[in-house]
């Protein structure tokens, strides 16, 4: 029996390529349209598609980039990630709906109850994907920060960097909040008896009393607990802190090995080993950590056009196309053949970035997906009811309830 995965995608505006938005089939006059998002996220729905991430951002730069002299060359805009997936929520049927929120500068209250919503919206297929740090450019949009993370260090190494850690140490607090909220109401806390003038049983309302290094939040939730009890908390991780970060809050860990030589920490049995160590030294109780590893891709019939495609759009941009992800660049055979070298060393999943878009979400939804079920690789949607079960997930039950059933 073929090992077998699940397949997300990684949706960014135009694409991954900082030029795909020149190409002939890309839509730049509508990345800012409801239809574009639509149309994009019902195509990898319609697919089989389990999740989708939509990337997001609180400056005009990209993290690292200088927003003096600002290139003109390149997509900048975005619409709102939370935002995209509650318009499309009703219009998708059973992909699961996974926006980026930088942990740095908004409120977790907010965001907690922003994905509620959305998991009320797509009936249990909300997640959320968290990043931290806060950029020069950010803290200039927000002003309430003097110091963040300006720079990775030399060594690349995240621990080199009091910034950094500091932002990690953040982004844990954030999701231990999240969680917590989304907790704060128990299933049955909504009564609805109109006869006895009872809509909500307020002993089963609780306030989270949460005190930490970056957050002191004493009040419950205003949103009632959603279809999943906690919607998905997922991270993308590309060394031990983050590893760290994704092993003791999240359920899903986006990952980047790279297959080729020279990239120590890169090889992926090192990176679940080191995830493996890291779950069993802060996770709590049984659930799984699901991994996905993540690939950028280009696809054309075959592989000429595809390297013509990438050496024009590297032309237009006036650099070769570098990404934190292997990229694979080829046909729907090439792609098919990555992903199943993945399932086959033991990862749950494989999040695919598509170069272009919508070109290459098309020829994912349309090759690539016929010929992973062609051989048994895609974890096949069995109707689960909820972005969780579909991940073989367990809905957790509100700590509140445990905490009773102990006293």
């Amino acid at each position: 029996m073929t090992d077998q995965v699940h397949l997300a995608i990684a949706l960014e505006r135009a694409g991954w390529h900082p030029a795909a938005w020149r190409e002939a089939t890309a839509r730049p006059h509508e990345l800012t349209s409801a239809r574009y998002w639509r149309d994009v996220l019902r195509t990898a729905d319609d697919a089989g598609i389990a999740l989708a991430t939509i990337e997001d951002a609180l400056a005009l730069p990209d993290r690292f980039e200088s927003a003096e002299g600002l290139r003109r060359d390149r997509v900048r805009g975005r619409l709102d990630a939370v935002l995209i997936a509650s318009y499309v929520a009703p219009l998708t049927r059973r992909i699961g709906l996974v926006p980026t929120v930088t942990t740095a500068h908004p409120e977790p209250f907010h965001v907690a109850t922003g994905i509620q919503t959305l998991d009320f919206a797509s009936r249990g297929r909300a997640g959320v994907r968290l990043v931290a740090g806060a950029s020069a450019a950010e803290r200039a949009n927000f002003g309430r920060r003097t110091s963040g993370v300006d720079a990775i260090p030399a060594s690349g190494r995240v621990e080199d960097s009091p910034e950094i850690l500091a932002a990690f140490r953040e982004a844990g607090e954030f999701a231990d909040v999240l969680a917590r909220l989304w907790d704060s109401w128990q299933d049955d806390a909504i009564i609805r008896d109109a006869a006895a003038g009872r809509f909500l049983d307020a002993d089963r309302v609780h306030n989270i009393e949460f005190e930490g290094e970056f957050f002191s939040i004493t009040g419950a939730s205003i949103v009632p607990r959603s279809p999943q009890g906690r919607p998905l908390l997922t991270v993308l991780a590309h060394q031990t802190v983050p590893y760290r970060l994704a092993a003791e809050h999240a359920d899903v860990v986006f990952i980047t090995p790279h297959v080729e030589g020279g990239r120590p920490g890169f090889a992926l049995p090192g990176i679940l080993s080191e995830l493996d160590a890291a779950a069993d030294d802060l996770r709590t109780g049984d659930e799984p950590l699901r991994v996905f590893a993540d690939l950028l891709v280009l696809i054309e019939d075959t592989e000429a056009p595809a390297r013509e495609a990438l050496a024009r759009l590297d032309e237009w941009d006036g650099e070769p196309l570098t990404s934190d992800a292997r990229v694979v660049v080829g046909t729907p055979g090439d792609v098919a053949d990555a992903v199943r070298e993945l399932a086959a060393q033991g990862v749950d999943g494989v999040r695919l970035r598509p170069a272009r878009q919508p070109g290459d979400v098309v020829a994912i939804a349309d090759q690539v997906v016929p010929l992973l079920r062609a051989t048994g690789t895609l974890r096949e949607d069995d109707g689960a009811a909820s972005l969780r079960t579909r991940l073989d997930l367990a809905r957790p039950e509100s700590r509140y309830v445990r905490e009773k059933v102990t006293l």
